[in-house]
């Protein structure tokens, strides 16, 4: 098993770094964050104890199941799921220093009152819809310049860039065009010059597209089933609001 993901580990690398190469892009600038959805804490821990950093779970069930497995090992977790706003405590206990996936105004709210009460902070990525698809979450590209004003007036919401899933298609340049307006929404938002906003995160591209997403701008790449193995369930396990 540890022979496996350590294997894995080092041919996505590679991919990382070739995609930056063809781009003249510095390796160092593109994260890559191990989605650990279903993944077990022995097999996370490989990974862990073996130079990776950031880890990041989609359900909160699975967040507080392998926290005290995972909190002895130095490691940064982020939150990808979509998130409902019942479970926003628990979100703050189990040490989630960044939820990638804020896409509503009612979460930001939410968020804000219970960071207010501890008397703490967390960083946030806004979630765009980039694809347009009903069965993924995140706020229409339209309304993301807008979203992220608001945001940016809690004072304990960092903002620090934007996460989108891209279209699950064969098609590159389909996929790209995703990849191109969390791109282009980003310069648009520097340009606004918001204060507390920091536009400096691109988190989008899985295993099958990260390279497309690397060449239009990606600093986080977020993979999961090409370290750690196939997944038990399907994708819709992972994306159903009802089951958060």
């Amino acid at each position: 098993m540890e022979e496996d993901i350590l294997h894995n580990l080092e041919v996505i690398k590679t991919r990382i770094q070739k995609a930056c190469e063809k781009t003249d892009r510095n390796p160092d600038e593109v994260k890559l964050l191990l989605a650990t959805k279903t993944v077990s804490s022995e097999r996370i821990k490989i990974a862990l104890e073996n130079g990776q950093i950031l880890i990041a779970e989609n359900k909160v069930q699975e967040l507080k199941e392998k926290y005290n497995d995972l909190k002895g090992i130095p490691h940064e977790n982020h939150f990808i799921g979509h998130l409902q706003t019942n479970k926003v405590k628990d979100i703050l206990k189990y040490d989630v220093v960044c939820v990638q996936s804020l896409d509503r105004l009612e979460l930001a709210e939410k968020l804000h009152q219970r960071l207010v009460a501890e008397r703490k902070t967390t960083d946030v990525l806004i979630q765009v819809n980039a694809s347009n698809e009903e069965s993924k979450f995140g706020v229409h590209p339209n309304e993301a310049v807008e979203l992220t004003r608001k945001v940016s007036e809690f004072r304990t919401l960092k903002v620090k860039g934007l996460m989108t899933i891209g279209l699950f298609s064969s098609e590159t340049e389909k996929v790209r065009s995703c990849f191109k307006i969390l791109k282009n929404l980003q310069l648009e938002i520097i340009r606004q010059n918001i204060p507390n906003v920091e536009m400096k995160e691109l988190s989008m591209g899985m295993s099958g597209d990260l390279e497309t997403a690397i060449e239009e701008g990606s600093t986080i790449v977020r993979v999961g089933t090409a370290v750690f193995g196939a997944r038990v369930y399907p994708d819709s396990y992972y994306w159903d609001e009802g089951k958060g």
